[in-house]
C-alpha cells in the first residue's frame, strides 16, 4: 500500500480528487521546470566535434585527427582507430594524446605523412565520465572521396551478449537494494515482529544475494562490456586491475565492502534483535540498527550515485546527494511495499497498525521522490523536444505515468486499510480449548519422550497457523487489501524496470545535441578546418589566378590563417597587396579585418586571429597584381 496517509491523520490524497490535483500538480511543477532549465548537465558522452569533420573533403592530408566530446572520457590504445581505404592502419597507433584546454575536452591520433588520397574511416570509443561506454565511426576524405573496404562496427559498444548479461546483473542489483533495504526498514520501522517471521527473513536475505551476486558478475564483466565484448576476458586480471583503477570500478568494490557490513546487520536484526524479549532492550537495539543499517544502506547508495548520471555534469555536489536520497526512497516505497505483500499473503500476524505506519512511510517516499525527480528531470533533459522526441523522455513520461497509477491504485489500499481489524489476525484459543492443550502438554510431557513431545509441538504449532491462516483468508477487509496492494506491486515492478532502463539511457540533452551536431553547454562550440578555393581576375597581365585559404582549428577563439596564391598556370605567385576581411552579417558583427604576413613566394599566414562567434561568415580578399589593378573577391564559410 503506497504513497497513502495514515487513515485517522491528515492526508493529501484522502480523496480521489485531491489524488489527482496532487498528481498534476507535480507533474506541472517537473515540466515548468524543464522548460525552464538553465544549462542542465550532460551525461553520456558525445561526439560534438572532429578536425577533419564527418564527410569534410580536405586538399592536402592531416597531420592528425582530433575528437572532441561533450564531457570528459577515458580512453585507451586503440580508442581512436584511422583506416585507410584499404582497411590499414593509417595512424601511428600511439596512445591518443590528450589535447584538452579548459572545459573543452578533446583527444586527438598523428597520422602517418604522405597519405594517399581517398575515403579514411575513423572508429573510436570511450568511456563516459558517468561510466558507460559510448563508441562511433565516421569518414573523411583526402583529395577526392573513393571506394572504400573498410565495415563500419555494426555493434555499439556495451552491446551483444556481454551487454545483455551486464545489463541483467545491472537491473538485479536494483531489485536487490530495493528488497535488502526497503524490507530491513520496513521490519524496523513498520513491524517488528517481523524479524521472527521467516517469509520476511528470506525477503531481506534474498534481496542481499542479488545484491552481492549481480555486484560481483558486474565487477568480472566490466572490462568484457566496456572493451572486448568477449566472456573469455572476464577474468583477465590485467583487464580486472585496469577496471579496479576506474571510478566504476571502486565503486563496485566499495559495494562489496559494504555488503559485508550489511551481512552483519542481517545476523543481528534476525538473530539477536529477534530474540530480545525485553522492551527497553529492543527499543535500544532499535535505534543501533535504524542508525548502522541507515548508515550502510546510504552508502551502497551512494556507489551508484558516484558512478553514473549525477557524478558528471553541473552541480554534482548537489546531485549526488539528491541522487543518494532518490534511491533510498525508492527503496523504503517499493520495498516497503514488496515487504507488506508477502506479510498479507505469507504471515498471518501482521495487525492494522503496521499496515498503517507503512502507509505514512510511504507518503514521507513520495514527497522525497517527487522533490528528488523534479531536480534531475532538470539536470537530463532541459526542453520539451527532449522530453519528446528523446528514447530518455519519453521513458519519464512513462516514469510519472506510471506513479499516476500507482498512486491511484494506492487510494484503494488506503480505502481497504481504513476498514482493517486486528480482531481476525491472532484469534485467541477458547478456554475449554487453551486447558485441553496444556493437559495434553503435560501428558506429553509425563508419558511421551522429548523428540516424540517436539513433534506434537510442531504439529500443534501447524494447527494454530492454519487456523490463524483460515480467519485471516475468511476475512474480507485483509482480502481486499492484498488484491490492492499486489495490483501495487505489480506495477511497483515494472517501474523499477523503468527507473533501471533511465539510469542506462543517453540523456535526453546529450542525445538531443548529438543528433542535431551541436557541442554542449560544457564543452565551447567545436568546428573543423576551413579550406577555401577562390578564383580572381584583376582585368590586368597576369591578373589571373587562384586564392587558397585555410583556416585552422576552424572554430571560435583564435584561429591561424594561410593564404597560397596559384597563378594561371598552377604556380604560386607573389602580389603586391593581400587583405582579408571577415563579416558575420547575419549578427551585424564586422567586417574584421585580416593583414596577414608574407612567408614565402605566393604563401601569406596569419596568427591569432579571433573568431569571435560561431556561424555563417563571409570572407572578403582583396588582391591587388600591380598599381592598378585590383579586385575583392569572397565566399562563405561555416566556422564554428
Amino acid at each position: 500500500m503506497s504513497a497513502t496517509a495514515p487513515y485517522t491523520g491528515p492526508s493529501l490524497i484522502r480523496r480521489p480528487l485531491a489524488a489527482a490535483a496532487l498528481l498534476a500538480t507535480l507533474a506541472a511543477l517537473v515540466f515548468g521546470l524543464l522548460l525552464a532549465g538553465a544549462g542542465p548537465a550532460s551525461a553520456h558522452a558525445a561526439l560534438t566535434g572532429s578536425d577533419p569533420q564527418d564527410g569534410a573533403v580536405v586538399d592536402t592530408a592531416p597531420k592528425e585527427v582530433t575528437l572532441s566530446f561533450s564531457e570528459a572520457v577515458s580512453v585507451g590504445d586503440d580508442s581512436i582507430r584511422v583506416l585507410d581505404p584499404s582497411g590499414k592502419r593509417a595512424d601511428t597507433q600511439a596512445e591518443p594524446k590528450d589535447l584538452s584546454e579548459g572545459s573543452t575536452v578533446r583527444y586527438g591520433v598523428a597520422l602517418h605523412s604522405g597519405l594517399p588520397d581517398g575515403t579514411y574511416t575513423v572508429a573510436w570509443k570511450a568511456i563516459s565520465a558517468d561510466s558507460h561506454p559510448v563508441s562511433g565511426a565516421f569518414t573523411f576524405s583526402i583529395g577526392a572521396p573513393s571506394e572504400t573496404t573498410v565495415a563500419l562496427p555494426s555493434q555499439e559498444a556495451g552491446g551483444g551478449p556481454v551487454g545483455v548479461v551486464y545489463d541483467i546483473a545491472r537491473y538485479t542489483a536494483y531489485g536487490g537494494f530495493v528488497l535488502l533495504v526497503g524490507g530491513s526498514a520496513f521490519v524496523l520501522v513498520c513491524w517488528r515482529g517481523g524479524a521472527t517471521a521467516l517469509p520476511m527473513q528470506r525477503l531481506v536475505v534474498r534481496g542481499w544475494l542479488a545484491l552481492t551476486a549481480a555486484t560481483l558478475v558486474m565487477l568480472l564483466l566490466r572490462h568484457p562490456y566496456t572493451d572486448s565484448g568477449k566472456f573469455t576476458d572476464a577474468f583477465d586480471l590485467a583487464g580486472l586491475q585496469s577496471v579496479l583503477d576506474t571510478k566504476p570500478g571502486a565503486a563496485l568494490v566499495s559495494r562489496l565492502l559494504l555488503l559485508g557490513a550489511a551481512a552483519l546487520f542481517i545476523a543481528v536484526l534476525f538473530g539477536t534483535y529477534a530474540g530480545r524479549e525485553d522492551e527497553r532492550e529492543k527499543k535500544d537495539l532499535t535505534f543501533g540498527l535504524a542508525v548502522g543499517g541507515g548508515v550502510v544502506a546510504t552508502g551502497i547508495a551512494a556507489t551508484w550515485a558516484m558512478s553514473e548520471h549525477a557524478s558528471t555534469g553541473i552541480q554534482t555536489s548537489i546531485a549526488m546527494p539528491v541522487d543518494v536520497l532518490h534511491l533510498l526512497a525508492v527503496a523504503a516505497w517499493l520495498g516497503g511495499l514488496a515487504s507488506l505483500l508477502v506479510a498479507l499473503y505469507r504471515t498471518p500476524d501482521i495487525g492494522s497498525a503496521a499496515v498503517r505506519r507503512f502507509s505514512a512511510v510511504a507518503f514521507g517516499s513520495v514527497v522525497v521522490l517527487a522533490a528528488t525527480g523534479i531536480y534531475q528531470s532538470w539536470r537530463q533533459v532541459g526542453s520539451w523536444s527532449a522530453l519528446t522526441g528523446t528514447r530518455y523522455g519519453q521513458l519519464l513520461i512513462l516514469k510519472v505515468a506510471l506513479i499516476a497509477v500507482l498512486l491511484a491504485v494506492a487510494w484503494f489500499s488506503r480505502r481497504w486499510t481504513g476498514r482493517l481489524t486486528d480482531s481476525a489476525v491472532a484469534p485467541e484459543e477458547a478456554p475449554g480449548e487453551e486447558a485441553e492443550s496444556g493437559s495434553a502438554s503435560e501428558d506429553a510431557s509425563a508419558d511421551v519422550d522429548p523428540e516424540r513431545a517436539a513433534q506434537l509441538a510442531r504439529q500443534r504449532a501447524a494447527l494454530t497457523a492454519t487456523k490463524k491462516k483460515r480467519i485471516r483468508d475468511a476475512d474480507p477487509e485483509r482480502s481486499g487489501l492484498r488484491r490492492s496492494v499486489l495490483a501495487e506491486a505489480a506495477v511497483a515492478v515494472v517501474l523499477l524496470a523503468v527507473t533501471t532502463m533511465l539510469t542506462s539511457t543517453e540523456p535526453g540533452r546529450t542525445e538531443e545535441e548529438a543528433a542535431n551536431g551541436t557541442p554542449s553547454a560544457s564543452a565551447p562550440a567545436a568546428g573543423g578546418p576551413v579550406n577555401l578555393k577562390m578564383p580572381f581576375d584583376t582585368g590586368g597581365q597576369n591578373g589571373k589566378g587562384t586564392v587558397r585559404i585555410d583556416i585552422e582549428p576552424g572554430r571560435t577563439g583564435s584561429n591561424d590563417l594561410h593564404v597560397w596564391i596559384d597563378g594561371s598556370d598552377g604556380k604560386l605567385m607573389d602580389v603586391p597587396e593581400l587583405k582579408l576581411a571577415l563579416t558575420l552579417e547575419s549578427k551585424d558583427i564586422g567586417p574584421l579585418p585580416v593583414v596577414p604576413d608574407r612567408l614565402a613566394e605566393g604563401h601569406w599566414s596569419a596568427s591569432a586571429v579571433q573568431i569571435p562567434m560561431a556561424g555563417d561568415w563571409k570572407i572578403d580578399v582583396t588582391v591587388r597584381t600591380s598599381d592598378i589593378d585590383q579586385v575583392t573577391i569572397d565566399k562563405n564559410a561555416k566556422i564554428g
